[in-house]
């Protein structure tokens, strides 16, 4: 009789480690193609994920690879690079109707702003996930949602940190790239706690704000620089070429100036 029953147990277990490890495989797939699919239909941007990984034993997980592009119109080859990000997780909430993510920490990604007199990348992302989602007020779902589809899950986030990052600065019309500045750290603490919790595009939107505002500050301290040595570059290529250098580096100047 115990023979037996430890047989049983021992298969309980090992179909157990089976569900567990599928669900695994299933959910790193389902959070890679959620993102190549829901990146591009809310951003109006290409979005590559390498690769994903998480334990539902432990709650913990890894993104690497995280590559944002750019809108039509721009030639940097893209606007966010991620090369590894970490997250924990409550392993029991995957079940629920709210996923509660204990942290996100992303370190050291690149942003790179190319802008000009017309706007900059960064910003037109930010607005394409704003139309998108319905407006910057409203807390919702895409303005044309087909029938088919399934209200997004809520999520809870205790924290999110952006650490390390760097800040690249391409000005269009002044030739190339300043140095790399550096990206103030972005904190969010308590997103979600609500019955109601936040959803992806809610968090997409919130992160990708602050992300914009700050690569814009950190930015602005280059642009001189960058505007100076275009001039200077510039200065034997003739008047023509040097004076639209200067109304390019002066216009994103006073661009940057109205923001702060």
């Amino acid at each position: 009789m115990k023979k037996i029953l430890l047989r049983v147990l021992l298969v309980v277990v090992v179909l157990v480690i089976l569900v567990v490890v599928t669900l695994g495989l299933f959910l790193d797939r389902a959070i890679k193609s959620g993102v190549e699919t829901a990146g591009p239909k809310f951003a109006r941007v290409a979005v590559r994920l390498d690769s994903v990984s998480v334990s539902l034993l432990s709650g913990s997980g890894k993104i690497k690879g995280l590559v944002v592009g750019n809108p039509e119109g721009y030639t940097t080859p893209h606007a966010i690079s991620v090369g590894s990000a970490s997250v924990a997780l409550q392993p029991g909430s995957l079940l629920s109707d709210k996923i509660v993510i204990r942290s996100i920490r992303i370190e050291s990604p690149e942003i790179v702003f190319e802008g000009g007199l017309r706007g900059n990348n960064l910003s037109q992302i930010r607005d394409n996930l704003n139309a998108a989602l319905g407006g910057a007020g409203e807390r919702s779902t895409p303005q044309t949602p087909s029938e088919s589809e399934k209200p997004a899950r809520k999520l809870q986030v205790d924290e999110l940190l952006i650490t390390g990052g760097k800040v690249k600065v391409s000005l269009k019309g002044t030739g190339g790239f300043a140095a790399p500045v550096p990206l103030p750290d972005i904190h969010f603490t308590n997103l979600g706690q609500g019955p109601e919790g936040i959803t992806p595009g809610e968090l997409a939107r919130k992160v990708l704000a602050a992300v914009t505002e700050g690569a814009i500050k950190a930015a602005a301290g280059a642009v001189t620089d960058i505007g100076k040595g275009a001039v200077e570059a510039a200065t034997g290529a003739g008047k023509e070429a040097t004076e639209q250098v200067e109304k390019t580096a002066k216009g994103i100047t006073d661009l940057f100036k109205k923001k702060k």
